[in-house]
């Protein structure tokens, strides 16, 4: 028989996002595919009778909260001791936690506090025979490791579009509330405040329905030439304005800058995507002048409908790395694509 804690922390307003709710799907399944097992539920925040209300009907036996403005935002030591006041109240065997960068962060620690084993970037669970078994890949994605334990208790950090969100009816629940004695050595980081770019300029968006992937083909001379910089970042800009999109970039053209070489003033090595970067895992994702070379393409594993623009007809994306490849000039298409959206 295990117990199984879903622990979250919540937003600003008290509820939980997406990445929570996914993580509550797994819990809840989890809880029915192991015979015997109860589900409780555990949340972390400046206010969380929000978070209860809104998964009353999840089916958890208990809703246990840390509240208060100490442990609004992410802060190690705080955290760390509201995690393992949860667990150790709960008595939990199995810990589902979302990835987010708060968690991951603070949940290893904890682990070590409880005497117990935690495995990160978790990309899917099962039971086999009555017992929890964990997927997660290895080697930048090219090896996928199937895992169990006997260790308990036992930390889960899944990762995000494992599960659909869970939904329910909203109601009241009983929560509570367990409490946590801080010293003031644990209090020592202070939140100042949050500095983000504006909403137009922003390029990381992880909920994004369409990966929009620019290579270095955009820094090269054109048909004419002549180097049209200004022109790419202003259709390339234009596309995200329009469609929302998350913007990714090949490692060769994140790397121009330390090269001396004229680049789109925009791309960090946080939108670099592949095998030195991130493996993104939206819907639908849309190449454009990259070659599709095996290290960027690993990347790429878990979009489920990928499209590339390119003037070859003989590039990687060509050999059976996209469903469909556009020989065009990308800078021709994505101007069409603006105008039309534009409509």
């Amino acid at each position: 028989m295990e117990t199984i804690l879903f622990l979250a922390h919540t937003e600003s307003d008290g509820t939980l996002a997406r990445p929570a709710l996914e993580a509550l799907a797994g819990a809840k399944w989890l809880a029915g595919a192991l015979p015997g097992s109860t589900l409780a539920a555990g949340f972390i925040g400046e206010s969380t009778q929000p978070a209860a209300g809104q998964t009353t009907s999840c089916g958890a036996s208990r809703f246990l909260s840390v509240t208060g403005p100490e442990f609004g935002q992410s802060r190690y030591a705080t955290d760390a001791a509201a995690a393992e006041a949860l667990c150790r109240t709960a008595g939990a065997t199995i810990v589902i936690v979302p990835a987010t960068a708060r968690w991951a962060r603070s949940l290893a620690g904890v682990a070590q506090r409880l005497d117990g084993r935690i495995d990160s970037h978790v990309t899917g669970i099962s039971a086999v025979g009555g017992k929890l078994v964990v997927s997660r890949w290895y080697y930048r994605q090219r090896m996928e490791a199937v895992l169990d334990r006997t260790k308990r208790p036992w930390l889960i950090l899944l990762e995000t579009s494992v599960f659909p969100a869970w939904s329910g009816e909203p109601g009241s629940a009983p929560v509570e509330a367990v409490a946590v004695d801080l010293p003031d050595s644990a209090k020592r980081t202070r939140f100042v405040g949050i500095r983000a770019p504006k909403t137009d300029e922003q390029t990381i968006r992880p909920d994004a329905n369409l990966l929009f992937v620019t290579g270095a083909g955009w820094t090269k001379k054109q048909s004419d030439g002549q180097v049209h910089l200004a022109d790419a970042a202003e259709l390339i800009l234009g596309f995200l304005r329009k469609t929302q999109s998350y913007l990714g970039s090949s490692k060769s053209l994140v790397d121009l800058s330390g090269e001396g070489q004229v680049v789109l003033p925009f791309l960090t090595h946080l939108n670099q995507v592949g095998q030195t970067g991130s493996t993104p895992r939206h819907p639908k994702g849309l190449a454009t002048c990259c070659h599709g070379e095996e290290p960027h393409v690993v990347g790429w594993r878990f979009i489920n409908e990928r499209r590339a623009v390119n003037l070859d007809p003989n590039c990687g994306w060509a050999r059976g790395k996209a469903d469909v490849l556009y020989v065009a000039d990308a800078f021709d298409v994505i101007k069409k694509v603006n105008a039309l959206l534009a409509e």
